[in-house]
């Protein structure tokens, strides 16, 4: 943006002001200059400038986005707190409360101290977002600070250029993308992709001007040809060409792994006209002259994306083969491409955010309300990275309303993007009528129903799949207080059979010596206490030992167990030692079996799960051997699945014969996967339910002895 860096004096910045707000305090904006280049009267930038330079370059920019009086006080003052004696109550006293608030805000983005330059980005970024929501003056301003920092990068240390660049291009080129400022987010990519990579980016830009140069003829013809047509139709528009932004064209390149050669539309035709339906008559006449590119036409006015860009993206097979896109809108969907947010700014004195479109709010709402929910900033950062990425996809809800969505959503996405407890209840989904996975990858267009069950809750494996922050965060919610409610059921149940195991009385774990326990571990509650314990963070043994006196210790410790047989909601026939109803499950690692020897380990959230004595997983080398706990088997006849695999020579008939003998031994298959060897041999993976161990054995002898087999082993992984 060449524009405004003739803005060198403060005559210059109100003159600008002026030209688009008659109405600008020029008195506001010279008590500011006078005050910050006072501020800052003995400090240089790293290029040798005084400091003065920077915070009049910000406040051009500013101008340039036509920003009220107001945040071009707060762009010359933005440093003047963080980087001197100035105070807020010194700005104020001296310029108000509205601008006192913005730079504030904008010292405090700054003056965070973190243990990791990760955790310093995660956080900076969220109090960003905060700031951002009471007013987003702040991030526009934080916007111009950032972009004058990066014109002059060149002056720090390569490792510091790469850090600022790589951040700008992570953050803040999506960030100006999602609030529609198109200019801002190539130059942030631009100076970012520069700085990042030189080589590449030197070579690209050489390579697009000698592009330009070759095209400029052809581009000549075919602007001249359009400009014809529309006259001849009485239709007012402007016809030009543009080059598409460096780092745009390398992404085209990385993405489809090609060379720059082979990148058609590096120029594109921009046609801007008077009204939509202009657009669309212009649209017309353009596929009439020349044949369109399937699957590259796109209507950003019928459906403007959610940042409210809208036009009209074609590209046609134009004179002599050569592909051409064109880009066709109104002017004011220019100035909303180019200026996003800042296009629907109002100009009048102390005018705040709630006077923009409340399109952007009701996103950035929903970023605050995540950024509250989710404790981990750097957890949230990668959230949003995610959600601020252009890719889109447009879909409707059965009464025809349109849905935007991150590519390569899915139905749970959609369905919590219509409310949280549809995104819960959610147990399937229809697409254009017909029945789809959840994991299924919604198209263009795709009309979604979404099948509800009243009580249902979500999956942890939705969390591999699901692509939006909103179906991200609420998962991960529901998720916790479902894992904190069973680890509290467990802590207790462990708990009170620690006292049991000592002696002690069960109604001693709410007493004050446990609670005082608990507060030397920084524990403030019982119930933080237990959910500490059922998570296995805690050892219960450890501080239930403590209320015993020395000399008793190691007595009690040699006290017989009494055991009882206890019930599952997933294993009938498991006992664990003295406690009632406890929650657990069998490992899918093992598949341990009635009549083997097994162990219990307290895992976080999923009760206690039940491991074989020999599994690899519990390595006592590499787990917290507090965490595991006495368990046996007691009687039942429930059925347990367990793996076993069966090679074979691959010859016809086998399989029958395998399956006959498991239903002949009651033995039902729960899964079965098959396929053949380099030594034309079968392998066939079954997962089998049987009664216990001795079951098992008698299974895999019988299997072992049909003609063909030629091995038959348990699997444990």
């Amino acid at each position: 943006m060449a524009v405004l860096r003739d803005i060198n004096t403060v005559d210059a910045l109100v003159d600008r002001v002026f030209s688009y707000n008659p109405e600008s305090d020029a008195n506001l904006l010279r008590r500011a200059y006078a005050f910050s280049n006072e501020a800052h009267y003995k400090q240089k930038r790293k290029g040798g400038e005084p400091y003065i330079e920077h915070p009049l370059a910000v406040a051009a920019i500013l101008c340039y986005m036509r920003m009220d009086t107001n945040s071009l006080a707060a762009g010359l003052l933005h440093d003047t707190i963080e980087d001197t004696d100035t105070t807020v109550e010194d700005i104020k006293e001296l310029f108000g409360d509205d601008i006192a608030f913005l730079v504030e805000s904008l010292t405090k983005l700054s003056r965070m101290e973190f243990k990791t330059s990760e955790e310093a980005q995660a956080e900076n970024f969220r109090k960003m977002l905060i700031a951002m929501a009471e007013d987003m003056r702040v991030i526009i301003i934080k916007f111009a600070d950032r972009l004058h920092n990066m014109r002059t990068l060149e002056y720090l240390s390569p490792e510091r250029r790469q850090k600022i660049a790589l951040e700008t291009l992570e953050i803040y080129a999506p960030l100006a993308n999602r609030l529609g400022i198109g200019w801002l987010k190539s130059e942030f990519e631009n100076l970012s992709f520069k700085f990042m990579m030189p080589e590449m980016y030197e070579q690209l830009v050489q390579k697009v001007a000698k592009k330009r140069e070759e095209q400029e003829g052809y581009l000549d013809e075919v602007i001249k040809i359009v400009e014809a047509h529309i006259k001849a139709v009485s239709i007012s528009a402007k016809v030009s060409g543009r080059v598409k932004h460096y780092y745009g064209i390398y992404q085209k390149m990385q993405k489809q792994k090609i060379p720059f050669e082979q990148i058609y539309d590096v120029i594109a035709i921009r046609i801007i006209t008077d009204s939509p339906s202009n657009c669309y008559a212009i649209l017309g006449l353009i596929h009439s002259l020349w044949t369109p590119v399937p699957g590259r036409f796109k209507d950003f006015i019928g459906a403007p994306k959610s940042n409210l860009y809208q036009s009209l993206h074609t590209t046609i097979i134009g004179p002599r083969g050569e592909r051409v896109e064109f880009q066709i809108r109104t002017e004011e969907m220019n100035r909303v491409a180019e200026e996003g947010i800042a296009a629907h700014w109002k100009y009048k004195e102390g005018d705040h955010a709630e006077k923009l479109d409340e399109k952007y709010f009701a996103w950035l709402r929903e970023l605050v309300r995540t950024q509250k929910e989710t404790r981990d900033a750097k957890e949230f950062l990668e959230e949003v990275k995610g959600d601020i990425s252009p890719g889109v996809v447009y879909v409707f809800t059965p009464e025809g309303d349109i849905v935007e969505l991150p590519q390569d959503a899915t139905p749970v996405d959609f369905a919590y993007s219509i409310h949280t407890i549809v995104g819960h209840q959610c147990i399937g989904a229809k697409i254009n009528g017909k029945i789809v996975p959840l994991r299924y990858t919604l198209q263009n267009g795709d009309t979604v129903e979404i099948i509800t069950s009243h009580g249902h809750g979500p999956s942890r494996d939705w969390l591999k799949f699901v692509q939006t922050q909103r179906a991200k965060s609420r998962i991960k919610q529901w998720l916790k207080i479902e894992e904190r409610k069973k680890g509290l059921i467990l802590g207790e149940e462990l708990l009170e059979k620690a006292l049991r195991k000592y002696n002690l009385s069960p109604s001693m774990a709410k007493s004050k010596e446990i609670l005082d326990i608990a507060k030397s571990l920084k524990i403030q509650t019982y119930e933080d206490l237990c959910v500490a314990i059922g998570y296995g963070s805690i050892s219960v043994h450890k501080i239930v030992r403590k209320l015993l006196p020395e000399s008793e210790k190691i007595e009690k410790e040699k006290t017989p167990l009494k055991k009882e047989p206890q019930k599952s909601e997933e294993g009938k026939g498991i006992r664990i030692e003295g406690v009632d109803n406890i929650m657990f499950h069998r490992s899918k690692c093992c598949y341990p079996l009635p009549g083997e020897k097994v162990t219990g380990f307290v895992t976080r959230g999923r009760g206690i799960s039940i491991h074989t004595a020999d599994c690899p997983t519990l390595d006592t080398q590499t787990i917290d051997a507090d965490r595991l706990v006495e368990v046996e088997w007691a009687g039942g006849d429930s059925n347990c699945s367990v793996k076993v695999q069966v090679l074979t020579e691959d010859k016809r008939g086998l399989l029958a014969e395998l399956s006959a003998v498991l239903s002949t031994n009651n033995v039902n298959i729960n899964h079965l996967d098959a396929s053949t060897t380099h030594e034309k041999q079968a392998l066939f993976n079954f997962i089998l339910d049987v009664k216990d161990k001795r079951h098992l054995d008698d299974i895999i002898k019988k299997l072992s002895q049909i003609n063909g087999v030629i091995e038959v082993r348990r699997v444990k992984t």
